[in-house]
């Protein structure tokens, strides 16, 4: 398992922050999200930034998931991680969107990374948690992952954790927060 730097973290942030377009502010983010992952044993990028046939929808990262023991061993071979480097909550309609995108892919499972969260209420269940409860009854688990989750990893034990939390709190309460 590997160590997540928080100052390496930083900077990925920083350099989405004082990016002049959001093109590449995402693609900061992208780059943390790779960072992240490919600490966790038997997890590689395989694709990035990828338009379906169709040029109607596009995957943002896909890893591949050799299911190590030590890793996401829990988790499908194939994961999408969709990156929002916002500096507000990402809404339902962006979260409905991904649910649909795993649907038109066959998954149950997808990843969105948001850092600055998701709107509405995870008591209430509101707007984008609204979306992320409901789409549990079509089979479909979204986990979200905030900014403030990402700078508490220092160890990728500490994602796999995170993620094994996030997936409890999904099936127990609807959402993930």
């Amino acid at each position: 398992m590997g160590v997540i730097r928080q100052q390496r973290v930083q900077e990925f942030f920083l350099r989405g922050f004082s990016s002049e377009t959001t093109t590449d502010q995402g693609r900061a983010l992208e780059d943390l999200v790779s960072y992240l992952f490919e600490a966790v044993p038997g997890i590689a990028v395989t694709e990035r930034n990828v338009v379906n046939a169709f040029h109607t929808e596009e995957v943002d990262v896909a890893f591949w998931n050799d299911q190590h023991r030590r890793g996401l061993w829990f988790l499908p071979t194939t994961l999408l991680i969709e990156c929002k480097n916002w500096s507000r909550p990402v809404g339902g309609g962006e979260v409905a969107y991904l649910v649909r995108r795993l649907q038109n892919r066959g998954l149950d499972l997808g990843f969105l990374v948001a850092t600055g969260g998701v709107t509405g209420s995870p008591i209430d269940l509101t707007d984008a948690h609204f979306k992320i409860a409901t789409a549990l009854k079509d089979g479909i688990r979204v986990v979200v992952i905030d900014r403030a989750e990402i700078e508490q990893l220092a160890h990728s034990d500490d994602l796999v954790r995170l993620v094994k939390r996030k997936l409890c709190m999904l099936a127990a309460r609807g959402t993930c927060f």
